[in-house]
This record gives structure tokens, sequence and C-alpha cells, in this order.
């Protein structure tokens, strides 16, 4: 996973948590310094987001939709020259693979964000498919949540299939409310 998710990660522990439940959920997941510009191991966040759910009580899929949507803004300022000023947040979704994920692939090696593929289905729906070993719709779905907010759009998601119930992928239904 790319390196920069775990430094939004410690961002977004130390906001919610304070910097010593980001120390205790570190040295828990064996006290790792991780770096923007490297991938790690998908277990290593799945270890973190599992600590940190021990430490909070909340379900990890709650955490990491939260995190999704916290992370938007420093995804949008890294990635920023890659969106057009004129898009919003359906026109972004549609657009992400073919900008954004390619560059993050280009740019960091062993990195693999998820594959999209995204359908405009009306003029205020797009239908995503996600398919990733990672299985972290819950993240996507954050992801979606903070554009959406970025761009003072309100939406809703309807999931009508998902990997963590066996379907061989996740479908979000996103359309302007």
């Amino acid at each position: 996973m790319h390196g920069m998710i775990f430094a939004e990660l410690k961002k977004f522990v130390v906001v919610g948590l304070g910097a010593e439940a980001w120390n205790s959920i570190t040295a828990a997941s064996g006290n790792q310094v991780y770096l923007p510009s490297q991938a790690y191991d998908d277990g290593e966040l799945l270890r973190l987001v599992a600590t940190a759910s021990e430490l909070t009580g909340k379900p990890a899929a709650e955490l990491v939709e939260a995190f999704g949507e916290f992370i938007v803004p420093s995804l949008v300022r890294a990635y920023g020259a890659h969106i057009n000023p004129v898009w919003r947040t359906l026109d972004l979704l549609e657009h992400t693979e073919a900008t954004i994920h390619r560059v993050v692939r280009a740019s960091t090696p062993g990195a693999t964000p998820p594959r999209l593929s995204v359908r405009r289905i009306a003029p205020g729906k797009v239908v995503i498919e996600y398919a990733s070993q990672r299985r972290m719709c819950a993240l996507a779905k954050g992801i979606v949540r903070g554009i959406s907010k970025h761009f003072s759009e309100t939406i809703t998601i309807d999931e009508p299939a998902c990997m963590l119930l066996d379907a061989p992928t996740c479908q979000l239904h996103i359309s302007l409310a």
C-alpha cells in the first residue's frame, strides 16, 4: 500500500485520539516508521486498523470509512494538478482510474491502488465497480464521501454487491441528492 496512506493514517489517529494513541498502535504493530514515498505490505495497514479498532472499540470498517473521508483534502492537494477544475464529484470519480491511479502506479514502484471501473448511468448517478485484493470498500466509500464534501455536494451511496459478502467485486451506486 502507498506510504502516503500510512502518513495520513498517522494524522487521522493523532487528530482523533492523540499522539499517544498513535504510539500505542504502532508499538503493538511493530513500531514502524512509514514514509510517504514508499510502498508497504497491506498487512501493515490491516494490523494498524485492527489495533485502532481494539483501542477505540469501534468496528474496523467504521474507522476505515472515516479515514477515507479524512484523507480527501490531502489527496486533492497531492493530485490536484491531475484534477480538471471543472470537475465535480461524479466527474472526479469517473476519471480517478485514468488520472490519479495511473499517476500513483507510475510514480511509486510497488503501489497498487484498486482497479475502478466507473460508469455514468444517469446525469446524477455513477456506478463504481471496485476490485482489490485488499477488500477495503469501506475506504472507497469514505473517499467518495470526502470527495462530495470537498465539492459541497450531497450524495447517497448504495452497495448492492460487496466483496466482503462473497461478491466478486464491490458495486457502489453513487447518486447526487
